[in-house]
């Protein structure tokens, strides 16, 4: 008797495998029985039975002209995502390629896998409009969809290209060689071998930075060691591992600094070793090629990933979305352009100009003067966003904004309530507002305003006809 995989049934169903899976561990199609190395085989007939399934759901999100099904598509979804533990206390959170540089206050995987499983099909196009370190576009790709990013820090567009990059087994064979090259020469430095190794004595000539407090932040071999990894990441071929050595060289930036950490923009000494700079970059490729190795062979070769460095509130045109997925700045929480300023300079990003455009910065919203950011600030910025975002959502679809809440001059700013307020006044309709619990161990990342124990996940349908 002929039988079929896992993989081989989701794809005659038009569905990912971890659709497939979730609708057997839910029990919404038969489990099949497995042969002696434990791998489920299905039957002619438990594949009928699973098509069948996938063409029910596919004719409920709105083919049949004037059904409740078109006005209010994916309900059972929506139910289903009401009765998910959202905590993911256990869940691991740094597989594959989101784990490849550090980014404060970024939302976990699991978050945006289930909305997208729920609230899309495969095929589909899903919007993250701040996209931040790319969480969102690294979910949507491995569940078979099209990825679109949105932000206006270039940083945070560099980091998501490199994690959405598709990566060959010679790609990878020269990231390994020049991640080798770089921690023998670290080695040699560390070890002040002048004798047997010469060229190792000093740095071969590089560009040096210039911009303003280079010297404050970095020792001078740190200084020597990060330019000579630059200019060997701009003599990479092509631009796509030009774009992930740079990230591997980004992500260590501030541990060879002397900021304290990704959360605290102060200065402190760390004596850092000659060599180490280039020991640490080192082990950062080497993980970074890995991990997109790794990511590369779970994606369909059809599917994209599109990221735009743009401010959001100049409303770029982004094409038309099928579902949006985000998880926007909170007011008054986090200054990015601050505490990413010395990776952002030392890549050549233009560091002021992503300062003034920065939404939601505790600079921003803790500036004293007259045109000091206030409530009404963020209110009409989320007001421009979602006016925005209806145009490009597809009708009858969903956007999904996990938020939590803010501190604004002493006084505590229920986001949620703001979103949705704001968001019924431009024509969506609120289908859930599901609360979650953030990790007891989370550190927060803006302690003075208090810390953010709990986040809310807001689902809007876009009632555009």
């Amino acid at each position: 008797m002929k039988s079929y995989t896992t993989k081989q049934v989701a794809e005659m169903a038009g569905v990912h495998r971890d659709t497939l899976l979730r609708w057997l561990r839910e029990k919404r199609v038969p489990e099949p029985e497995r042969d002696r190395n434990g791998w489920r085989r299905f039957t002619d007939k438990e594949v009928e039975v699973v098509v069948n399934y996938a063409q029910v759901l596919s004719n409920g999100k709105g083919h049949s002209s004037g059904s409740i099904a078109e006005q209010e598509p994916y309900i059972d979804s929506i139910v289903r995502l009401q009765k998910l533990d959202w905590d993911f206390a256990d869940a691991k959170t740094g597989f594959l390629t989101h784990a490849i540089h550090p980014y404060p206050a970024k939302f976990i995987p699991q978050i945006p896998n289930a909305l997208i499983q729920e609230l899309s099909s495969v095929g589909d196009t899903i919007l993250d409009p701040f996209c931040g370190s790319g969480t969102t576009l690294v979910e949507a790709l491995r569940l078979d969809r099209h990825a679109i990013g949105v932000d206006a820090n270039p940083l945070a567009c560099l980091i998501s290209q490199a994690k959405t990059t598709r990566m060959t087994e010679d790609d990878a064979r020269i990231l390994f060689e020049l991640a080798e090259e770089l921690s023998r020469m670290g080695h040699g430095r560390a070890n002040d071998m002048p004798l047997l190794f010469p060229e190792l004595s000093s740095m071969p000539d590089a560009p040096r930075p210039t911009f303003k407090g280079v010297h404050d932040w970095f020792d001078e071999q740190v200084i020597d060691e990060l330019a000579h990894i630059k200019s060997k990441c701009l003599k990479l071929e092509t631009e796509h591992l030009r774009r992930l050595s740079l990230v591997a060289m980004s992500a260590i930036i501030v541990t060879v600094s002397r900021q304290d950490s990704d959360t605290r923009y102060v200065r402190r000494k760390k004596n850092i070793s000659l060599g180490d700079t280039l020991q640490q970059f080192s082990r950062s490729l080497r993980n970074i090629a890995q991990k997109s190795l790794e990511f590369s062979d779970e994606l369909q070769p059809y599917v994209t990933a599109n990221v735009h460095n743009a401010n959001i509130l100049t409303c770029p045109d982004i094409g038309e979305v099928d579902l949006v997925v985000c998880s926007p700045p909170y007011p008054n929480a986090y200054s990015y352009h601050l505490y990413h300023r010395t990776r952002m300079l030392w890549l050549d990003m233009d560091q002021p100009q992503f300062k003034k455009e920065e939404i939601g910065s505790h600079r921003k919203y803790s500036h004293k003067g007259a045109n000091a950011a206030t409530v009404d600030t963020f209110r009409e910025e989320m007001r421009t966003i979602l006016d925005w975002l209806r145009e490009h959502l597809h009708p009858n679809r969903h956007a999904c904004f996990v938020i939590g809440d803010s501190t604004l001059k002493g006084e505590k700013i229920k986001n949620d309530r703001l979103i949705i307020e704001v968001a019924e006044d431009v024509g969506f309709k609120l289908e859930a507002n599901i609360p979650r619990r953030l990790q007891s161990s989370k550190k927060s990342f803006n302690p003075t305003i208090g810390n953010i124990r709990q986040e809310h996940i807001v689902i809007l349908r876009n009632k555009r006809t």
